[in-house]
C-alpha cells in the first residue's frame, strides 16, 4: 500500500511566524503517525524560512522511538543541506532543484545536465545507509537517466496533474505519469510522488500502480482548517487503502 508522508514545512511556518515554538513540529509528527501516517517529511531550505536546519536534528531523533516510521528530508544539495542530511540519516533523502528564491518547487532535475553532479552525491548519502530519491518531472528519458546516475526512488512532480485535474488535459497528464512511474518501475526505480496531492485529486493519481509514497503538506494542512488536524490525516489514509 501506499505510505503517506506528511510534510511539516507549513507547521514549521506558523511556529516561524510569531518567534515562538509553536506550533511545535515534533507535537505534529506524533499527531501525523498517531492519527496514520508512514512518516513525515521537511524540506529546509537556506533561509531556513519554515523548516529549520535545527528541526532536521530534532526529528532526526525522534523518529528512532518509532520503529517502522520514516523521515525524510527533501531539499537542494547545497553542502550545507547535505552536511545536515549527513549527520541526521534519515530513512530517505530527496534531492529536488529548488532555487533559494524559489517560492516553492516548481520542477524536476534535468539530468543531462546534472546527472554527474548528483551521481557523486547519491553515492556519499548512500554510504550513510540513506535512501535516495531524485525530483522529476514525468518523462521516461529523464527516467532512464535517473537509474544511470544510481538513486534509489524518483518523487514525480505532480503539480501538471494537480493543476489540470478535472479537464480533459487532465485525463492526457495522468497518462504521461502512469507511463513514466510504470516505465521506471520496469527498470528497478522506486516511485513516489508529490506537490499539490490532495483529498479531491489523490484516488485518480493514486490509479498508477504501486506508488510508494506520497509526499503532502500544503493541500493537507490547508484542509485540516476546515476539518481538523485528526480527521484530515485519517481522510487521507482512507483514501490510500481504498486505491490500495
Amino acid at each position: 500500500m501506499t505510505c503517506l508522508s506528511i510534510n511539516l514545512n507549513k507547521i514549521a511556518l506558523l511556529r516561524n511566524a510569531r518567534g515562538r515554538d509553536f506550533p511545535n513540529v515534533i507535537e505534529y509528527a506524533e499527531k501525523s503517525l498517531r492519527f496514520g501516517a508512514a512518516g513525515v517529511t521537511i524540506h529546509p531550505r537556506p533561509d531556513e524560512r519554515h523548516a529549520r536546519y535545527s528541526d532536521a536534528h530534532e526529528l532526526a531523533e525522534w523518529i528512532k522511538d518509532h520503529p517502522g516510521k520514516e523521515l525524510n528530508i527533501e531539499g537542494n544539495p547545497t553542502p550545507d543541506f547535505l552536511a545536515v542530511v549527513n549527520q541526521c540519516k534519515p530513512h530517505q533523502c530527496t534531492l529536488v532543484p529548488d532555487d533559494p528564491n524559489q517560492l516553492t518547487s516548481d520542477h524536476g532535475w534535468d539530468l543531462f545536465s546534472d546527472g554527474e553532479t548528483l551521481r557523486p552525491i547519491l553515492e556519499e548519502l548512500h554510504s550513510n545507509g540513506i535512501r535516495t530519491s531524485i525530483f522529476l518531472d514525468p518523462d521516461k528519458a529523464q527516467v532512464d537517466e535517473a537509474k544511470k546516475v544510481g538513486t534509489d526512488r524518483i518523487e514525480l512532480y505532480t503539480e501538471s496533474f494537480a493543476s489540470s485535474f478535472g479537464t480533459e488535459r487532465g485525463v492526457d497528464i495522468l497518462k504521461d505519469f502512469s507511463a513514466a512511474a510504470l516505465h521506471a518501475q520496469k527498470i528497478g526505480l522506486g516511485v513516489n510522488a508529490g506537490h499539490d496531492l490532495d483529498l479531491k485529486n489523490l484516488s485518480t493519481f493514486l490509479q498508477i500502480p504501486s506508488i510508494l509514497e506520497v509526499s503532502i503538506g500544503h493541500a493537507l494542512i490547508v484542509e485540516a482548517i476546515d476539518m481538523g488536524f485528526e480527521q484530515t490525516v485519517r481522510s487521507y489514509i482512507q483514501v490510500i487503502e481504498k486505491s490500495g
